[in-house]
């Protein structure tokens, strides 16, 4: 018999492989209000299944587990099931031969760490407690901040009707322009259709409608109550709350301290993302509530905000998070060091600087530090960026690092900022940069880099643009007694403890966020500061959504809009992504499977026509 010969799979294997494709594409695709113990016993199952059986933790104990899991869904366990199911698990962590088990026994662990209030109702009350998790069981709806009616408008869309479209937007959201441009698009990440191909592009189909509008008015406001409010900060989040109180019939007065409204929207996102015209569109519909504006107005110091506290009923903060976070390097507070909000905020007020042949590195990896490089590239300078992880660890959009790339940004993976050398006036030289090893995995289930064993990279510049974080300008504040942690606002949605009619939200709670989270914010604020002055109101909509097609569904790829040429667009601010054409916009639209009426949709919380 010879030594070695060439073997290969069963022709079976194949169809297996793609049975496991389909597996892994539905577990991304979970929608909310799942019962979670039924998917930690599926789990369990399929993990079993690719054990050797040969150590006893694995063969016997993963056995046992699966038995007392499927006690816990039958209504047989016993309290003390989970006690035993615990010490299992532990046991067979701790003793399994390989990663095989010991990673099983950790993922029912902490299956019953997380969901223990799901495991006790089912052996106390016999039900499943996911239904209370989630107002909605539309996978696109929940993992949505603002939970807009996707589905709805998605169908609007598909019949042309993109007025509608934008009306039952505004119905969650104000800023239905801005999203359709600019929104980080959560709502794709567990889209339904991702198990038969990809997520529907949810963000470009609201931009289709948005652009298409033509005439799409303001709901007429509710009777006014006489009640006033104050809201400090025109960003998306205040300027939210303030539509829609001023809807719900409150006279609403926006203090904001920049020259113009929109806040990040306009001080923080190039106009190559997202025009200026378009931000004024969805102004233009917010203003025409009748609320007033006071622009270049800061509330600064006790006296501005024990005024506010007198003169209105209730009080919005919403100031956002437009300062920058220092490294504390060697060197940072020389001539050339620059803060990539300030350098972006420039912009917001049309004041564009020179760095024509200028060689700048940019020190960051999120959506700011791709703002800032690619509007650097247009300025005239050529960029490098600084990333102390690695380029696949970056919390930038995708799409961004690859427009950045492509417009000819080069990313230095893995090197983090040492110290910054300078010349005999103070100014910037060059940057010296650490090597990184990746290592463990941290809190945050990212692997941690930490200072290899190679000698400092030098790196000549002209131009140092920080961009490692935010924080909020909260300070004057603090010293009129509002809690404070990490410069952020202590607050909930019912309000600010101790200070009763003061509210907080966005950024300056949570600390640096997305838009469409600020937009959320300022939804639920608006509507417990109308329960607080004691009213509610109710937000709803007359537009008839379409019914629902019974139409054979298959594989289809997903439309991505295109681009304009890398060597055109990076001369100028003009927008980068093109609009759909009609045919692209018909085809994406009918790939939804309108989960609002199918799945789980179909039983519970399809719809919300009111909030």
């Amino acid at each position: 018999m010879s030594r070695f010969t060439l073997s290969s799979f069963p022709p079976n294997q194949d169809v297996f492989d793609s049975f496991y494709q389909d597996l892994s594409r539905r577990f991304v695709a979970t929608p909310p209000n799942i019962c979670q113990v039924d998917m930690l016993a599926s789990s369990l199952q399929m993990m079993y299944a690719q054990t050797c059986g040969k150590c006893v933790p694995c063969r016997v104990g993963l056995g046992s587990l699966q038995d007392m899991l499927q006690s816990v869904l039958s209504g047989k366990a016993k309290p003390d099931t989970l006690a035993s199911m615990e010490a299992l698990t532990k046991t067979i962590k701790d003793s399994a031969d390989c990663a095989i088990g010991t990673e099983a026994a950790d993922f029912v662990l902490r299956g019953l760490k997380e969901c223990a209030e799901d495991f006790l109702s089912h052996i106390k009350q016999k039900v499943c407690t996911s239904s209370r998790i989630h107002q909605t069981t539309v996978p696109c709806v929940a993992y949505c901040p603002a939970h807009i009616d996707i589905p709805g408008y998605i169908s609007l869309i598909h019949e042309k009707r993109y007025d509608d479209a934008v009306k039952l937007i505004r119905k969650d959201n104000p800023f239905a322009t801005a999203c359709g441009y600019i929104c980080e698009h959560p709502c794709e990440e567990k889209c339904r259709r991702k198990m038969m191909d990809m997520s529907l592009n949810i963000r470009v189909l609201k931009r289709f409608a948005t652009d298409h509008a033509q005439n799409v008015s303001t709901p007429p406001c509710a009777e006014p109550t006489g009640k006033k409010i104050a809201v400090v900060g025109g960003g998306p989040g205040g300027l939210t709350a303030a539509y829609f109180l001023q809807l719900m019939g409150h006279q609403v007065t926006v203090f904001e301290k920049r020259k113009y409204l929109g806040g990040m929207l306009r001080y923080g996102i190039p106009n190559y993302r997202f025009p200026r015209v378009q931000l004024q569109k969805d102004l233009d519909a917010i203003l025409s509530t009748g609320i007033t504006i006071h622009t270049e107005t800061e509330i600064d110091g006790l006296s501005d905000f024990i005024r506010l506290r007198q003169d209105y009923d209730a009080v919005f903060l919403s100031i956002g998070s437009q300062l920058d976070k220092k490294l504390k390097l060697e060197g940072e507070d020389s001539q050339g060091v620059i803060s990539a909000i300030d350098f972006l905020a420039e912009m917001g007020d049309n004041h564009f600087s020179d760095l024509q042949g200028k060689k700048v590195v940019v020190i960051g990896g999120g959506n700011v530090t791709m703002d800032a490089a690619r509007s650097a590239i247009r300025l005239g300078a050529s960029v490098q960026i600084a990333y102390r992880r690695r380029k696949e660890d970056m919390t930038a959009l995708p799409e961004e690092i690859e427009g950045a790339i492509a417009e000819g940004c080069e990313i230095l993976e893995l090197c983090a900022p040492a110290r910054i050398e300078t010349n005999e006036q103070k100014q910037v030289k060059a940057l010296w940069l650490q090597p990184q090893i990746i290592g463990p995995y941290d809190a945050q289930n990212r692997p941690k880099p930490r200072n290899a064993d190679l000698p400092e990279i030098h790196l000549d510049c002209d131009i140092i643009i920080m961009a490692v974080g935010q924080s909020t300008d909260s300070k004057r504040f603090g010293e009129a007694g509002l809690p404070l942690k990490w410069d952020n606002f202590q607050a909930n949605e019912t309000g600010i403890e101790n200070f009763p009619g003061v509210f907080a939200g966005g950024d300056c709670v949570s600390g640096p966020a997305t838009v469409i989270r600020a937009i959320a914010a300022g939804k639920s604020a608006a509507a417990h500061i109308d329960e607080y002055l004691g009213y509610r109101h109710l937000i709803g909509t007359d537009v008839e959504i379409p019914s629902t097609p019974f139409a054979p569904v298959g594989a289809c790829g997903k439309v991505i809009p295109a681009q304009r040429p890398c060597e055109e667009r990076k001369q100028d601010f003009e927008l980068v992504e093109l609009n759909l054409s009609l045919e692209e916009a018909m085809q994406e639209s009918s790939r939804c499977l309108r989960c609002d009426h199918f799945g789980l949709g179909g039983l519970k919380g399809g719809r919300n026509n009111q909030w």
